[in-house]
C-alpha cells in the first residue's frame, strides 16, 4: 500500500479489464409487473407529478444548480459520510481474490485520502468487488485485473464479492479510516464470514475464518490420525480418559477453547469386538464438572454417567454386546454445548465376519459454534443449530491439507459417525460408488448384493446419518485421482465437512 500525489478527478466509471464489458443488462421485469397501456399511462402521469414536486421543492431549498447525488451507504457501513477535508493524497493497494477470500481483507486509509484498489483475480473462477458506498468493479475472469477508484474516504466502508454465495463464503473486506473504529459488521467481516453476510454468525461479533484460512492453518499442524487403530487381540481393554481444556487455533488470530478427552477432539478411537469388556477410568482435570456416556454399552446410567467435579475420577465398565461404531460423549448439562466444545469420540465394535480391507479410516463429523476468541462454544448459537463451521475429526478441512491415501484398485472402508450435536450427514465420496453399506446394525448392501438385487449390481451413493448415528461404507477407487469426501448437504461441506482421498 502506497500514498501518491493526486491523480485528477474521478473517472467517469469503474475501470474495465481487457476483454470485458462495463455495461450492465437492463433489470429483468419482475413477475406481476404491470405492462398494460392504462397502467403504463398512469405510471407516466404519476412519475411526472412526482418529478415536478421534487424539482420545485429542491429549487425552494437550493435555488442554485442541483448537485449530482452521491451513492448512499449500504449494509454494513456507516449510514452517513461525515465531512472531511481532502488531503490531496492517494492510497493505492493491491488486492488478490483467491479461495473465496480477498487478500488483504482490511485496508487502512488516512481520512481524506483518495483510495485506489487494484484487484487481481488469482482464483479459478470469476469474482467482482462491490463497496457499500456504491463503487464497484465488473466481474473479473481468472487472471484479469482492474482498478477501482473508491473516491475520498471519510468513514469505514465494507466491500464484498456480489456473485451468488461468494459473500457468504467469506469474500468480504473492510476499508477502515485510520484512527477510526470499525463498525460491528466490519469487524466481523475482517476475516471473512462463512456463516452469514457481514461476518457475524449468531450472538456477538466473531470473526469466522475463510476456507483458505482454515486450510492454511490445518496445513501447519499434524492431522488427527484417521486410520482405524488395529485390534490387539485382547478382550479386556483398560483405558484412562483424562478431561482437559486446550486452545485450538483455527486461523491466525482465531481460536476456540476445546474440552477434550486425552487432549484431542475427538477423543481417542477405541476398537474391539463383540464380547469385549472395556474398563474406563475417567479423570477430570478441567475447571468444571464433566462426565461420559458410552453408547457402546448397555447399563443403568445413574452412577457411571454422573458428572464429576474437577479433581475427581470414576470407573465406568461395560461389555460390548452389539456391533457398530458407537458414540461416546460428555452428558453434563447443557450436553449440546459440551459436545460442541469437543467432548466426543467413537468406539468401533466390529461385526462378526468382517473381512479385511486395504485401507480403513474413521471420520467423525462435528459442528463448531464459535464463541468469543479463545472461549468454548457459544450456547446461544448451539441452540439455533446453525453452525459457524463443520469438521471431520475436530478440524475443518484438515484432510484437504493432509489427504487420506489409497491406491487405485484397493478396497477402502470408511467408518463414519455423526457426533452432532445437531446436524445430519449425507456421507458421499465424489467419484465413488459404494458396493457395501452397513449402518446401525445391518448391511444395506454387501459386496454389491442386496435383498432386492442379489446379482451383485446393487450400489449406493450416500450413507445418511442423523446425529449420533454411524456405520461404514466400502468402495474401490477405479483410477488415480483426488476423490472428495463430503457431507452432501453442501452448505455444510463448504463450512468444513470436506476431505480428500488421494488415490495413486
Amino acid at each position: 500500500m502506497t500514498d501518491k500525489p493526486p491523480v485528477g478527478p474521478n473517472p467517469a466509471g469503474p475501470a474495465k479489464p481487457a476483454g470485458t464489458s462495463g455495461g450492465k443488462p437492463a433489470p429483468a421485469k419482475l413477475p406481476g409487473e404491470h405492462t398494460d397501456p392504462i397502467s403504463r399511462t398512469a405510471g407516466l402521469i404519476t412519475g411526472l407529478v412526482i418529478v415536478v414536486c421534487v424539482t420545485v421543492a429542491a429549487l425552494l431549498v437550493h435555488p442554485g444548480p442541483m448537485a449530482r447525488s452521491t451513492p448512499q451507504s449500504g449494509p454494513g457501513t456507516a449510514s452517513s459520510q461525515p465531512p472531511v477535508a481532502p488531503t490531496g493524497q492517494t492510497t493505492t493497494v493491491q488486492v488478490e481474490a483467491k479461495g473465496m477470500s480477498f487478500t488483504p481483507n482490511r485496508i487502512d486509509v488516512p481520512a481524506g485520502n483518495r483510495l485506489e484498489i487494484t484487484l487481481t483475480n488469482k482464483d479459478s473462477q470469476s469474482h467482482d468487488l462491490v463497496l457499500a458506498s456504491g463503487a464497484a468493479l465488473p466481474t473479473l475472469a481468472p487472471g484479469q485485473s482492474a482498478t477501482l477508484d473508491a473516491g475520498i474516504i471519510s468513514s469505514d466502508v465494507d466491500g464484498w464479492c456480489s456473485l451468488t454465495g461468494h459473500r457468504q463464503m467469506g469474500m468480504t473486506l473492510q476499508i477502515v479510516t485510520e484512527g477510526g473504529s470499525p463498525s460491528g459488521a466490519a469487524t466481523s467481516a475482517a476475516s471473512g464470514a462463512m456463516g452469514t453476510p457481514g461476518g457475524a454468525s449468531g450472538s456477538g461479533d466473531v470473526a469466522i475464518p475463510t476456507m483458505t484460512q482454515l486450510k492454511d492453518q490445518a496445513a501447519t499442524e499434524d492431522p488427527y490420525p484417521a486410520s482405524l487403530p488395529p485390534l490387539d487381540g485382547s478382550t479386556e481393554h483398560n483405558v484412562t480418559l483424562t478431561v482437559t481444556e486446550h486452545t485450538q487455533q483455527l486461523a491466525p488470530g482465531v481460536t476456540r477453547q476445546v474440552w477434550t478427552y486425552n487432549g484431542t477432539t475427538p477423543g481417542p478411537v477405541l476398537h474391539g469386538r463383540v464380547g469385549d469388556t472395556f474398563h474406563i477410568t475417567l479423570v477430570n482435570q478441567a475447571t468444571m464438572g464433566h462426565s461420559i456416556d458410552f453408547h457402546a454399552g448397555s447399563l443403568s446410567p445413574d452412577q457411571p454417567m454422573r458428572t464429576i467435579s474437577p479433581g475427581q475420577s470414576l470407573q465406568y465398565d461395560f461389555t460390548a454386546t452389539k456391533a457398530g461404531i458407537w458414540m461416546y460423549h460428555c452428558s453434563t448439562v447443557p450436553m449440546s454445548v459440551h459436545i460442541a466444545s469437543g467432548m466426543f469420540g467413537a468406539v468401533v465394535i466390529e461385526p462378526d465376519g468382517l473381512a479385511p480391507v486395504d485401507k480403513s479410516y474413521v471420520l467423525i463429523q462435528s459442528e463448531l459454534y464459535l464463541g468469543a476468541n479463545g472461549q468454548p462454544a457459544d450456547a446461544t448459537k448451539v441452540a439455533t443449530a446453525i453452525p459457524d463451521l463443520m469438521a471431520f475429526n475436530g478440524m475443518p478441512f484438515q484432510y484437504d491439507s493432509h489427504p487420506l491415501s489409497a491406491r487405485a484398485g484397493q478396497r477402502v472402508r470408511i467408518w463414519t459417525l455423526d457426533a452432532g450435536p445437531n446436524d445430519s450427514w449425507a456421507f458421499h465420496v465424489v467419484g465413488a460408488q459404494f458396493d457395501t453399506v452397513w449402518t446401525e446394525g445391518a448391511y444395506r448392501i454387501r459386496d454389491g448384493r442386496s435383498a432386492q438385487m442379489p446379482d451383485g449390481s446393487a450400489g449406493a451413493q450416500v450413507l445418511p446419518l442423523s446425529a449420533a448415528q454411524g456405520g461404514f461404507v466400502e468402495f474401490v477407487p477405479p483410477a488415480a485421482g483426488h476423490y472428495a469426501i463430503v457431507n452432501h448437504e453442501m452448505s455444510l461441506a463448504e463450512k468444513g465437512a470436506h476431505a480428500t482421498l488421494a488415490v495413486s
